[in-house]
């Protein structure tokens, strides 16, 4: 199965597609913003495309031209506007979904952040709000359509080394998750067809990555 990873540049995304890399029965196709992001990839033996998630819908449907499923990692970052916000977690976001069935890929993962639900826009800081906001009508847009999607809401990211265990389910008490093994939750996903139409939290905890995602 070859994966695009839209976002691969960002830290989960170049985990994704080393373990991605690591793997049999998995590929990775990384889609970056810049060329000169390339090279980390390419020493990996993946391929490569650079399209802005700014652009049109189209190019974006280019690069999944020939792939299998497509896992949705971006995101603007803390440090950026509510302008950027729109921009990448929710414009973008639809555009890679309209992208996908351009392309005939049905398989999507959608990283999305921890609650989405009205609940947690309402309850959110200020400052935080937009996000929260712009991922639950990109998770929303997604749930609407005929794709074989899973939702994964990772908990706080860290930047631990991943410990390879987990708790997953539809709703978990909040905690920090290495983003290694969220990227270990990604693949796990890609491999168990189980998991489509299904979304969930996920920390860290105590059981294995492989029996967290085969127990959804």
């Amino acid at each position: 199965m070859k994966v695009l990873v839209v976002g691969a540049n960002g830290q989960i995304g170049k985990h994704l597609v080393k373990i991605l890399q690591n793997k049999d029965s998995l590929k990775a196709k990384a889609m970056i913003r810049k060329q000169e992001q390339a090279s980390f990839f390419e020493d990996l033996g993946a391929e490569t495309a650079v399209v802005d998630l700014e652009q049109n819908t189209e190019s974006i449907a280019k690069a999944a031209e020939g792939v299998d499923a497509i896992v949705f990692t971006a995101g603007s970052g803390p440090h950026t506007g509510k302008d950027k916000t729109i921009m990448i977690d929710l414009d973008g976001a639809v555009k890679t979904i309209e992208a996908a069935k351009t392309a005939g890929v049905k398989r999507f993962i959608m990283i999305s952040s921890f609650d989405t639900t009205r609940e947690a826009i309402q309850a959110a800081p200020s400052s935080f709000a937009p996000y929260v906001a712009a991922k639950h009508y990109a998770d929303e847009w997604l749930k609407n359509t005929n794709l074989d999607y899973t939702i994964i809401h990772p908990g706080a990211l860290t930047n631990e080394q991943g410990t390879g265990e987990v708790k997953a389910a539809t709703e978990v008490e909040r905690g920090e998750i290495p983003r290694e093994d969220v990227a270990g939750v990604i693949a796990a996903t890609l491999e168990n067809d189980s998991t489509i139409g299904k979304e969930f939290q996920v920390v860290g905890g105590s059981t294995t990555i492989k029996e967290a995602v085969s127990s959804l």
